[in-house]
């Protein structure tokens, strides 16, 4: 049992609170039809954290974050003007600046030599779950089981802050969301402040995007923003439903996915482990296949 709490935990932690974040945006997104701007947004973020991190030399929250959000409403910015200056196609658009910012950011990745540290591109992608590991857990007595919680690796509170910052942004706005995704042309109508709330989405995806860049991997992230909230959008047509079954599902993914990473290599005689974000990623699509065949049967 020890072994699962400074092994397993903590991982399964924050592959927890990431994906929870990610889901909850991912309804939004899917309902405004936007869940490939997700994708594009959550490799657009790289050039901002990476240049924020070697500007500062700090690898902190606030860096990262700040880095994060500010490429992609660069890209953002970009995209649109791209759209209505250049007359571009906007998925010609969306795929050329994305594309491009992932790029960059995978070369300053190199010329700062971050790629020799936390940063490298294997990390970026698939993550570091396996990595994170509670190292000063003492077993013994609730006071210093709570102690030891401070000792935790500071990726678990950051997740939990964003997990935090994203569910507000989504119940602050919840009723106009609601309406701009059923009913965009309505919403403009109404005189809604759809460019504010356009603004608030993308700063929620860049957040749980940003967030998820530094342990769980753009892999899972776009897996999470996509896969739950899809799967429960075959189940539910109310919000309020999708987006609490999407929860569940994204949890239901990660301890399914982790311990088809753990176990899964054993029953073929291996004492290896498969990548615990992949094999997350891969499960959550796993299940949104299923649902979907199974409703094409009913």
């Amino acid at each position: 049992m020890a072994e699962f709490w400074i092994v397993d935990f903590v991982p399964l932690l924050a592959a927890s609170l990431s994906a929870l974040a990610c889901a909850l945006v991912g309804n939004l997104l899917i309902l405004t039809r936007r869940a490939m701007a997700a994708d594009a947004l959550s490799h657009a973020v790289v050039p901002g954290v990476v240049v924020a991190v070697a500007i500062t030399g700090l690898s902190g929250s606030i860096v990262v974050l700040a880095g994060g959000l500010a490429a992609a409403f660069a890209a953002s910015g970009l995209v649109a003007f791209l759209i209505r200056a250049g007359r571009v196609e906007p998925g010609t658009a969306l795929g050329v600046v994305f594309t491009t910012f992932f790029a960059f950011g995978i070369l300053v990745l190199e010329w700062t030599g971050l790629s020799r540290t936390g940063f490298d591109i294997h990390h970026v992608v698939t993550g570091y779950l396996e990595g994170l590991i509670w190292v000063s857990r003492d077993p013994g007595g609730t006071a210093g089981f709570f102690q030891s919680l401070m000792d935790l690796p500071q990726v678990v509170f950051e997740l939990a802050l964003v997990l935090v910052l994203v569910a507000a942004i989504l119940a602050a706005f919840r009723k106009e969301f609601a309406l701009l995704a059923f009913d965009p042309v309505f919403a403009r109508a109404s005189g809604l402040p759809v460019g504010l709330l356009e603004a608030a989405l993308l700063t929620a995806t860049a957040l749980a995007c940003t967030a998820a860049f530094k342990s769980v991997g753009v892999v899972l992230a776009v897996a999470m923003i996509v896969c739950p909230a899809a799967t429960a959008r075959l189940l539910t047509t109310r919000l309020s439903h999708q987006m609490a079954l999407s929860a569940a599902i994204a949890l239901a993914t990660v301890f399914a996915g982790y311990a088809a990473a753990v176990f899964g290599p054993r029953l073929f005689g291996s004492a290896l482990a498969l990548n615990a974000a992949g094999t997350i990623g891969a499960m959550a699509g796993l299940a949104l296949a299923a649902t979907a065949a199974l409703r094409a049967r009913g």
